[in-house]
């Protein structure tokens, strides 16, 4: 039996045909071995990992016992499995994956994807906690986080994204994230009229409770309004990240947990338009969606740090960045999904934007963004040499 690392490393992360059984077979044999924490399951295309983080921060400062997974990791894989303030120590996932390896069998271990076992693995590090905080992958209806009953389900603003896998229009990605909730679901605000629309079908098909995000909490209390943007001031966030707490805190206050709002000063969110000097913002969106959110939290004009997956519409990203981009450096990224650089400078001279390649020099008279997915943000940071990371 390999130890954890070496496990991972092994696993291809993606698969020519996808086996939808095979989690919920591997879930059949782990489920009489652990325990299940409150559940809340986190759903949509953006806002996935601050609104978990927010939500699990808030719940852990309350005094709860708290376990958050999410995907995917910048720098180390640890950032996937947060327990009560902390990314886990390589001691507690090598525990878990010797007992969830004995669990499971070599056969069945081997089987999983990279991102199911380590879905099952979350379940082992989180059964003492009193909350658990799933964010779904690729998906909802049929992704490995969906595999057991929760408690709340949370459905962050979906857009156009992962065509090939969800569908080609805004209703069919809609319908097969959606259909992942249970007995409640609290929607955010949302881009699209029609998630709206396709979530109350779903919520009356299948008898379940329908949230709607308000705008904030309790909108008559002006003092917890004022209160969340001095937080958001103090901590340089958007005002996307302001919706996302907002969302966080209902969900809460749904969950019948207490919280103090005044602990979001301490909360780090990593890079989600995260002021990482002075004048470098690093952010790991990667779509239409974000970038739109990115745009109007933009104050000035920045140089961006650029590149793309091939999948992700690369043009349209930088077509509603381009008023704030003053040029582009194109750095390099490191993965088999990567854009061209050739198909990068295309699009850049398409849309019309200067351009040219980073070279790890940053001039302290501009201000810079660096953006377009967590590979990108990844590679500046190893560049920069920037691996003291905040949790």
């Amino acid at each position: 039996m390999y130890d954890f690392q070496t496990f991972l490393e092994n696993k291809p992360l993606y698969y020519d045909e996808i086996d939808h059984e095979r989690v919920h077979e591997a879930y059949t044999l782990l489920k009489p071995q652990i325990k299940r924490p409150v559940t809340v399951h986190i759903v949509g295309t953006n806002g996935k990992g601050s609104t978990g983080r927010i939500l699990a921060h808030l719940a852990y400062k309350s005094g709860q016992s708290v376990g958050h997974f999410s995907s995917p990791h910048i720098l180390k894989f640890n950032e996937r499995i947060w327990i009560n303030g902390d990314d886990s120590s390589d001691e507690v996932l090598e525990c878990a994956h010797q007992r969830l390896f004995s669990i499971l069998g070599k056969e069945m271990s081997d089987s999983l994807s990279y991102f199911e076992y380590t879905t099952l693995l979350a379940f082992i590090v989180f059964e003492s906690c009193d909350l658990m905080v799933l964010e779904a992958g690729l998906g909802g209806e049929f992704d490995a986080t969906n595999v057991c009953d929760k408690e709340l389900s949370i459905i962050t603003p979906i857009g156009i994204d992962h065509q090939a896998f969800l569908g080609d229009t805004i209703e069919e990605i809609a319908g097969t994230k959606i259909r992942s909730i249970q007995k409640k679901v609290l929607l955010a605000p949302q881009v699209y009229d029609e998630v709206l629309e396709v979530a109350r079908e779903i919520v009356k098909d299948k008898n379940s409770e329908l949230y709607l995000s308000s705008t904030y909490i309790n909108m008559e209390n002006a003092r917890e309004q004022l209160e969340i943007h001095c937080i958001a001031k103090t901590n340089a966030w958007g005002e996307y990240l302001v919706d996302n707490a907002t969302v966080a805190m209902q969900a809460l206050e749904i969950l019948g947990i207490e919280f103090d709002i005044l602990d979001l000063v301490s909360l780090k969110l990593f890079g989600r338009f995260y002021p990482l000097r002075k004048n470098i913002h690093i952010d790991v969106g990667h779509n239409p969606l974000a970038a739109l959110a990115i745009e109007k939290a933009l104050d000035k004009k920045i140089v961006l740090i650029y590149n793309s997956l091939d999948d992700k519409e690369y043009e349209e990203v930088l077509r509603i960045l381009k008023p704030k981009i003053k040029r582009v450096e194109i750095i390099a990224i490191h993965s088999q999904r990567a854009t061209t650089l050739v198909e990068i400078e295309k699009a850049l001279q398409r849309v019309g934007l200067e351009y040219s390649y980073f070279e790890n020099k940053l001039d302290d008279d501009e201000d810079y963004l660096v953006f377009g997915s967590f590979y990108v943000v990844e590679e500046f940071l190893k560049q920069r040499k920037e691996y003291d990371v905040p949790k």
